[in-house]
């Protein structure tokens, strides 16, 4: 059922945004945009059910305070680590005798893609379609109304496990929201980020959050890989806290202030006053030293996106390069230190303004901040699901169907 308001939350490790659109003739109006901390979680996954339904009560409190329609549609990201990927495929035989492919028989040919080996524990959450073929002739986007006597199509079936979500479902329903979608997190801040043009060419998408990084990578605007590691932006203010003997709040708040991604960038003179931050803190430190931590962690981070690019075989051939987004892509100097590791160019990347809508001109700050990228994707994406356009796009997969498995 469509709703007048999609409403996005992003439950990430460190805070949780929420952002409500109003349908305005089949384009989002930006209506309300909230940020709050988070609690109860760890690396994208719940692990404290009471603390993370009151933080995540709080934003839909919020939330009803604007709306009590929006907190009745919200979409839901799924970030944890656990969310696996695998290349899939499934083959029927057109059922009419005048070989015309209908929707019954793409549905039936979808279907068959799902038979893949799965734990108990886990569930399909994705199929997302990569192409269709028929009688041996592929790329093709839409089979319905063409003729054939085989249809096949190649799918990339993500699969979650299934206690994960289960807690993040019922986390939400115990603060008081209704979910109208579940969406893996890599996948709305593809759709938020990256254009038409960028997908086409062969681009990766990083989402750097705070306890977890995220990727995708496009070629031909086709999804050939998605993946999550448990490391992110949190790791970066732990390592300053232990390699300077600080506390973790004033290592964020030093990270955030005086942090550099390249240490060869930062001048041999450059120091920072440590007291500034912790009143216990002895010394004054070397800017440079600060920046040398910082790049090593997230050398770590981009060498996970380097062994995955290997393993699909697209290192070193994506024209569109790397956009980063998420609160870690705020760290200075990234771009260019991803540029060095990757051999790609990089940008940082912000939501597609032309997608939205916006009256209030406060919330022109969030469309350019890469923080609410995540956010943002999910209420587009639930604005496709729910077709306000009226394309009714068959190549998304829908997450209600997923949904049904988690909900009584």
């Amino acid at each position: 059922m469509s709703s007048n308001f999609v409403t996005g939350l992003d439950i990430g490790t460190h805070s949780i945004k929420a952002v409500v659109a109003e349908n305005r003739r089949g384009k989002p109006l930006l209506k309300f945009v909230f940020k709050t901390p988070s609690a109860g979680m760890r690396k994208g996954a719940i692990v404290d059910l009471a603390e993370a339904s009151q933080a995540i009560g709080h934003a839909i409190a919020e939330i009803k305070k604007f709306s009590k329609q929006a907190a009745k549609n919200i979409y839901l990201n799924i970030g944890s680590p656990q969310v696996k990927a695998q290349a899939s495929r499934g083959i029927v035989a057109v059922s009419r005798a005048d070989a015309e492919i209908y929707r019954d028989d793409v549905e039936r040919v979808v279907k068959a893609s799902e038979a893949v080996n799965l734990s108990p524990n886990r569930t399909i959450i994705h199929n997302v379609t990569k192409e269709f073929i028929v009688d041996g002739i592929g790329d093709i986007s839409d089979p319905i109304g063409l003729s054939g006597n085989r249809l096949e199509v190649h799918s990339l079936i993500i699969d979650a496990f299934s206690p994960h979500v289960k807690t993040l479902i019922r986390a939400v329903e115990l603060a008081g929201g209704e979910i109208g979608g579940l969406v893996f997190s890599p996948l709305v801040a593809s759709r938020s980020a990256l254009s038409k043009k960028q997908k086409n060419l062969g681009t990766v998408l990083i989402d750097v959050g705070f306890g977890t990084t995220g990727m995708s990578v496009y070629e031909e605007n086709k999804l050939v890989g998605v993946a999550k590691f448990p490391v992110g932006a949190g790791n970066i203010s732990n390592d300053l806290a232990v390699g300077l003997k600080i506390p973790v709040d004033a290592a964020e708040n030093l990270k955030l202030g005086y942090g550099y991604a390249l240490a060869r960038d930062v001048g041999h003179k450059e120091t920072v006053d440590l007291k500034k931050f912790s009143p216990e803190a002895k010394g004054i430190i070397s800017r440079r030293f600060i920046a040398e931590i910082i790049e090593s962690r997230l050398a770590e981070i981009i060498g996970f996106i380097n062994n995955e690019l290997k393993i699909l075989e697209n290192r070193g051939r994506l024209p569109g390069g790397v956009v980063v987004v998420g609160g870690g892509a705020k760290m200075a100097g990234l771009s260019e230190l991803v540029k060095q590791e990757l051999k790609l160019s990089c940008q940082i990347g912000l939501a597609l303004d032309n997608e939205w809508e916006v009256e209030n001109t406060e919330f022109e700050e969030n469309l350019e901040d890469p923080e609410f990228v995540t956010a943002l994707g999910l209420v587009l994406w639930g604005i496709d699901e729910e077709d306000w356009n009226g394309k009714n796009l068959f190549s998304k997969f829908s997450v209600r169907t997923a949904l049904k498995y988690f909900l009584p």
